[in-house]
């Protein structure tokens, strides 16, 4: 009997390291630091640390939501796609009803956390997660497919205000913004990897309407604004001067990071696109925690 719960055990561990590893767990670091960082910001200093656990437990919770369904309503695309037919549903190595199941716990995890933060924000809770299920499908209709994910990121700086404060200073609309444009931007270079398949499913994205070199062009652009409209937001919010060393090293980290990819050479792809913008984030979240807390 030991040894048969000891197995389910195993076995049941294993099943949740291959979801983990399915909706890629760990690049909830690439939002997580604007979280963190908006939570400081709307205390100018160290906020409550009982409201910053949960406003944390709801971004996982969130995020893990969407990439689950990302997960489910991409399944068809992913199996022609021989870049993501190894993914874990058209794979196989997990079902579409297990993945269902990871869903909707994370959901509930969200949904509980939320309802321990500012009353505003339940009722307002239906968003982020109707994004989350609404933009996989965007790439069916439009090449503004981009600015979908992104709306994700928009949401996360003022939605972290109303959490904590129950108000959204302007300030934070900006960040959201530039956060937007931040991510819309790499998940364009992302997309380069895909413009040709793309292209042969009538799947719509930046890349596959306007060629390569223009996406990194466009990509070029929206990072730009990106840097530019943090810079304005920390103006706005009255930020510490960390804060500004914090954008422009962001701007550096940015550059270096389109740097490694141009329309001849898509080799640094991975590297630009999952370990660049993991450190940008960390980075701009240090300089601008640092700064309020001192």
């Amino acid at each position: 009997m030991t040894n048969e719960a000891t197995r389910s055990g195993f076995h049941g561990w294993r099943r949740l390291a291959l979801f983990l590893e399915a909706i890629k767990f760990e690049h909830s670091v690439f939002a997580l630091p604007f979280a963190i960082l908006a939570a400081f910001l709307s205390a100018s200093g160290t906020p409550d640390l009982t409201g910053l656990l949960w406003v944390l437990v709801a971004m996982v919770g969130m995020r893990t939501f969407g990439m689950a369904a990302n997960r489910l309503i991409d399944g068809a695309i992913d199996a022609r796609n021989p870049r993501t037919a190894t993914r874990a549903i058209p794979a196989g190595t997990i079902s579409r009803k297990a993945m269902i199941t990871y869903m909707a716990v994370a959901g509930l995890i969200f949904a509980g956390a939320t309802s321990q933060l500012d009353p505003i924000t339940w009722p307002l809770a239906i968003i982020p997660l109707a994004v989350m299920i609404g933009y996989p499908y965007l790439k069916r209709f439009t090449w503004l497919a981009h600015f979908g994910m992104g709306a994700v990121y928009l949401i996360v700086p003022p939605a972290v205000s109303l959490a904590l404060t129950g108000t959204m200073p302007f300030g934070f609309v900006v960040i959201g913004i530039g956060s937007m444009m931040w991510v819309a931007g790499f998940d364009v270079l992302y997309a380069t990897a895909d413009f040709k398949v793309d292209r042969e499913q009538g799947l719509h994205s930046i890349p596959a309407r306007f060629g390569i070199p223009a996406a990194l062009v466009i990509s070029r652009l929206l990072h730009a604004s990106a840097v530019i409209l943090l810079a304005i937001a920390g103006l706005i919010l009255d930020a510490s001067g960390l804060y500004s060393f914090g954008v422009l090293a962001a701007a550096v980290l940015l550059a270096y990071e389109q740097s490694l990819v141009s329309s001849s050479d898509l080799s640094k792809l991975n590297m630009a696109f999952f370990t660049m913008n993991g450190v940008i984030a960390v980075v701009f979240g240090v300089f601008v925690v640092v700064g309020e807390v001192i």
